[in-house]
């Protein structure tokens, strides 16, 4: 179809307001427009991170399993304290984890005192994985938020904790979370 002639005539014809850049966008309320605008910079900043674990064939949660696990290093932990460390609710914790095991980066085995417990540690592949990705998501983190000076992000992550506080369990982690002042 050349570029100057109309559109097929069964195709809704766009509404000059929907395709203008210029006219402000509309909200129903502040509270609204907050949390779009949250919506919108999540959006935005996850797409740079799936094209980047995209790379290395893992999901976001996947890193952050490895990442905790990592952080237990040769010990292991329990699947549902992974499932509650993780910093978004995975709802099947155990495909997320089989899929982590079948590319040999996770072991899960069973404790011995318990054999409902499933322990999940990291494997040597895991730990090499991790070492491979520890640049590349530095540096995905440079793209998302690097263009910001240290104060404005000091202020975005108060924000964001003030913001989240009354949503988060009392034993959460990311409440008693100290790392900033």
């Amino acid at each position: 179809m050349p570029a100057n002639s109309p559109p097929p005539a069964d195709s809704p014809s766009p509404t000059p307001e929907a395709h203008d850049p210029t006219k402000p966008l509309r909200f129903d309320s502040l509270t609204q427009e907050a949390y779009l605008q949250m919506w919108r910079t999540y959006d935005r900043m996850k797409a740079l991170e799936e094209e980047m674990f995209s790379r290395f064939e893992l999901s976001a949660q996947q890193y952050n399993t490895l990442r905790l696990l990592r952080s237990v290093h040769p010990a292991g932990m329990a699947t549902l304290q992974i499932a509650d460390r993780l910093i978004s609710r995975a709802p099947d914790i155990t495909r997320l984890i089989d899929r982590l095991e079948e590319r040999g980066l996770v072991l899960r085995t069973r404790r011995p005192e318990n054999r409902r417990v499933v322990e999940v540690a990291l494997t040597d592949a895991g730990r090499q994985l991790l070492d491979e990705l520890d640049e590349p998501v530095r540096n995905c983190h440079e793209l998302q938020l690097g263009h910001l000076p240290p104060e404005e992000l000091h202020e975005l992550i108060r924000l964001m904790k003030h913001a989240r506080l009354p949503h988060e369990t009392s034993d959460s982690r990311w409440v008693a979370d100290r790392s900033r002042p």
